[in-house]
């Protein structure tokens, strides 16, 4: 096991859109998260990640809403879990995410999707193993304050899955890919917080997240010649981040995730059925 201070509490968004969501209804469970992958539900299968990872160990579930998990007696004993704890949803992912980590009260954090079905305990560590060994002085006990001048270390780190891995896995999965001067990225819906400045980043987000309905505001935020060289493919993937950091107040780094199914969620109907043949050929 790691040292105490550099464990993990996970952060799993798991909200439900007001009225369900087209993957619910097509599966007619209670939450998106509910949808069966191989027998088993998908937010199970997130939180069973969770506990085998050497890593991580329990945290926060958020969402879905009160009445929602009323609904559904299969949802209401997963919650049950002595590892973790149920927290309503906010207005949003970001705003739900702010409110889990204010609820943890813990660094490192680790925060992922209740979809993410195809997460395992092996993809975490990896991954916490790699944010770490870009983090050596992270620090649990960090206070709300700036980093020193100098200080190397990251506020918030990213996971990106390299796209040449999931198309030589899938070629015909069709993912939504970030396209950089210096390679192509899918994300892995893993994310680590750091320290109490991360939040930043959520709040940076959960701004974005306002403006979705206007585009140019949220170009505003990152400046015109960043949207141009990203259109024309001439921005860095660190570049990028570079200016994210900027523009949110805080260090956010990245790191590669070499697991073609850390890029596979289970938010569509043809998303499951890619989980189910992912899981019937690896199992």
């Amino acid at each position: 096991m790691p040292d105490q201070s550099s464990s993990f509490r996970a952060v799993i968004l798991a909200g439900e859109r007001p009225g369900g969501s087209p993957i619910s209804h097509a599966f007619n469970v209670s939450a998106s998260v509910m949808v069966p992958v191989a027998g088993k539900p998908a937010l199970a299968r997130v939180m069973q990640a969770i506990e085998d990872s050497q890593h991580s160990s329990g945290g926060i579930i958020c969402g879905p809403s009160a009445d929602v998990v009323a609904a559904s007696g299969d949802l209401e004993s997963l919650l049950q879990s002595p590892q973790f704890e149920w927290l309503a949803p906010a207005s949003g992912p970001a705003a739900s995410a702010l409110s889990a980590l204010e609820k943890l009260g813990h660094f490192p954090a680790l925060l992922t999707a209740g979809d993410h079905a195809l997460l395992t305990g092996e993809i975490v560590d990896d991954f916490c193993s790699r944010v770490l060994s870009t983090n050596p002085g992270v620090d649990t006990d960090r206070p709300a304050r700036a980093r020193p001048v100098g200080d190397p270390g990251y506020d918030l780190v990213i996971g990106f899955v390299p796209y040449a891995l999931v198309k030589a896995a899938w070629p015909q999965s069709r993912r939504t890919v970030l396209k950089f001067s210096n390679g192509q990225f899918c994300g892995s819906n893993l994310f680590a917080i750091l320290t109490p400045e991360g939040r930043k980043a959520l709040d940076f987000w959960r701004q974005a997240e306002a403006d979705r309905k206007h585009p140019w505001r949220i170009a505003r935020r990152f400046g015109l010649m960043a949207l141009l060289l990203y259109i024309f493919r001439l921005l860095s993937l660190e570049d990028a981040l570079r200016g994210l950091s900027k523009a949110a107040g805080c260090r956010i780094g990245h790191v590669k995730v070499e697991f073609a199914r850390a890029a596979v969620d289970v938010d569509s109907v043809e998303d499951q059925n890619l989980a189910e043949q992912i899981l019937s050929s690896q199992e």
